[in-house]
């Protein structure tokens, strides 16, 4: 069973702070072999949604205000724990993210950097391609957007 929360980074515990700093550099850095620097200052104007199991994250998102990384509201650094994934967590958490960005910042658009392997899985949320194939941190990556009316069909 899983627990979802959101929480703006203001009201977040330093223990929950630390789990999704340790979450995000297990997978971005370590498992992806990708050094790279994740704090860049946008923690502090976004919400976290966090998806809780024995206590332990297991799932994680990161809903970024728009002008922040795009002109339109954003969700990034979508992670599933390692032991945790194949068990559907990551569809719901990123419909429960666009859920959220669409109430919490009244907006038509979400904009996305994806890594291009996850192309389907983007694609099947309805999100869809709006740049080429460009590197970040050495690792392939689309640009892709999600309108309100594809949200709705989910």
């Amino acid at each position: 069973m899983i627990h979802w929360t959101c929480k703006h980074f203001n009201e977040l515990n330093t223990a929950e702070l630390y789990d999704i700093l340790e979450l995000r550099s297990k997978v971005f850095v370590v498992e992806q072999n990708c050094v790279y620097q994740d704090m860049d200052y946008k923690d502090q104007q976004s919400w976290h949604l966090m998806g809780i199991s024995n206590n332990q994250l297991v799932a994680y998102v990161r809903i970024i205000p728009p002008g922040i990384s795009y002109e339109d509201s954003s969700i990034g650094r979508v992670i599933t724990h390692p032991y945790y994934r194949k068990k559907g967590y990551g569809i719901a958490m990123m419909q429960l993210a666009i859920k959220t960005t669409l109430e919490k910042f009244n907006v038509n658009i979400i904009r996305i950097g994806a890594q291009c392997y996850l192309l389907d899985f983007y694609q099947s949320l309805g999100f869809v391609v709006c740049s080429d194939e460009y590197l970040e941190d050495g690792i392939p990556h689309i640009e892709m957007r999600l309108t309100d009316h594809t949200a709705n069909q989910l």
